[in-house]
């Protein structure tokens, strides 16, 4: 089982989006990928860490192996996900 760490500014996101939408991305988090947590890893293209998609969503993470440690650094919606800020 993968240790989960959430960032403050995915917390934060968390926070802002419908309560359903929150308890939706929390609950497959803390249900699916903690089990099997390399099975929803995408590396991303030209940077460094993965995407988890959970719905309409695109969760930015970091993933140790070694450590079996998975820190969830963002949480943005895929229509600005990729966006340069």
């Amino acid at each position: 089982m993968t240790n989960i760490d959430w960032d403050e500014k995915a917390r934060d996101f968390l926070r802002k989006i419908p309560r359903e939408m929150s308890k939706r991305i929390f609950t497959k988090v803390d249900h699916e990928i903690r089990n099997n947590v390399e099975r929803y890893l995408e590396t991303l293209v030209n940077l460094h860490g993965y995407k988890i998609r959970i719905g309409e969503y695109r969760l930015f993470v970091d993933y140790y192996k070694d450590n079996n440690l998975l820190i969830i650094r963002a949480i943005r919606h895929r229509s600005d996900a990729y966006k340069k800020r």
